[in-house]
């Protein structure tokens, strides 16, 4: 089994895991690892970028290197490698536990339960629920639902495909350390700044895959085309923008607007001014969406690894051996004509042969001759 079916086995168990069984409520590795870059915080933090760089370099770094040894450890076995695949994609992704966030706060205003719905949106996104009425909430979640698609699911396969186990580790690393220090508070504004910038390259392609997947499989891709050629550019997030009005245009609906993060207001632009105000019922259109994306990201992954691995593997020669691309042509042999004379090993041509068996022609110039 090669490293392209590795991948492709691997990375569905762990999405179809993460259908079945959701992120575990307790001991989740991606929790552990928040754990662990809290206490390097606490050693390491300084007001400075420099400090901060430290931090993402241990604690992104330590990720990957995990990821590293433990597919070096199992690099003999097929089975381990696609096993241990699914287990670190499982562990990584969140698509499930997004769309049970989502739905829980969609279902609490389709009740009229406000209080209950803001109670509930800390789980996912971190705006302040006390600024926001029933239209607000929804239009929330619904942003959150594309931006999370990114980067909870699609960017994850992306570098999964790319790196394996390790990619889809480091990125995850890299995106938690984002949401942890990588926002433009007081404490973190020059010591998260390493983590945000390396969160804006890590999320760069997923970004630009979710945007293009969330065109062909929404209900209006001309919409979302438009929207995402026209306003992407718009949002303050290089990632979110793509994503957000990719989806804002597929779906019908505006997005953007004022926003409120740790009693600070900003003013957003607004995404798909042509569209409608959010509904509650966009909830779950958004969170169906999502689940076309991620599935639909698995299936190009899977073939770009595939076709990258058959792109990058040397041709074989007749026997099925691989042969090296730098190794010499072997020297072509020529069928040994009786006809013709061998060649001296010095080089010098060949005397020509004499008739009669190599006796000479008796002439009247020689008869009679003696020595």
């Amino acid at each position: 089994m090669g490293a392209d079916r590795v991948f492709a086995y691997g990375a569905a168990a762990g999405l179809l895991g993460d259908l079945l069984l959701g992120d575990p409520r307790r001991g989740h590795p991606v929790a552990a690892f928040g754990r662990a870059a809290g206490a390097v915080e606490r050693v390491l933090w300084r007001d400075h970028r420099g400090w901060g760089t430290l931090h993402t370099a241990v604690c992104a770094g330590g990720a990957a290197a995990l990821g590293v040894a433990a597919a070096r450890t199992v690099r003999t076995s097929p089975a381990a490698s696609a096993a241990l695949t699914g287990i670190a994609t499982w562990s990584v992704v969140g698509g499930t536990s997004l769309a049970r966030e989502a739905r829980a706060i969609g279902r609490a205003l389709e009740s009229g339960d406000v209080e209950a719905a803001r109670a509930r949106l800390p789980h996912l996104c971190g705006r302040d629920p006390q600024a926001l009425d029933a239209d607000g909430i929804a239009r929330a979640v619904v942003e959150s639902v594309a931006e999370n698609t990114s980067d909870a699911v699609v960017g994850a396969l992306v570098w999964g495909a790319v790196a394996g186990v390790p990619g889809l580790l480091g990125f995850r690393a890299v995106n938690t350390l984002d949401a942890m220090v990588g926002h433009k508070s007081p404490r973190h504004r020059r010591y998260g700044w390493a983590s945000a910038r390396l969160d804006d390259v890590a999320g760069w392609p997923g970004a630009r895959l979710t945007a293009v997947l969330a065109t062909v499989a929404g209900g209006d891709p001309r919409g979302a085309l438009r929207a995402w050629r026209e306003d992407a550019g718009k949002h303050p997030s290089p990632n979110a923008g793509p994503v957000e009005a990719s989806f804002a245009g597929a779906l019908g609906v505006r997005l953007g607007g004022t926003l409120s993060y740790g009693g600070r207001v900003e003013h957003r632009p607004v995404l798909n001014g042509d569209g409608r105000a959010v509904q509650v019922g966009d909830i779950d259109r958004a969170v169906r969406l999502s689940r076309r994306v991620s599935w639909l990201a698995l299936g190009v992954c899977a073939g770009a690894r595939f076709l990258g691995g058959r792109l990058l593997t040397p041709p074989k020669n007749g026997r099925g051996l691989a042969t090296p691309p730098d190794s010499p042509r072997p020297a072509r042999t020529r069928r040994k004509d009786s006809r013709l004379p061998d060649v001296p090993s010095n080089g010098s041509r060949p005397a020509a042969a004499a008739p009669n068996g190599g006796r000479l022609p008796r002439t009247p110039a020689t008869k009679g001759r003696t020595s």
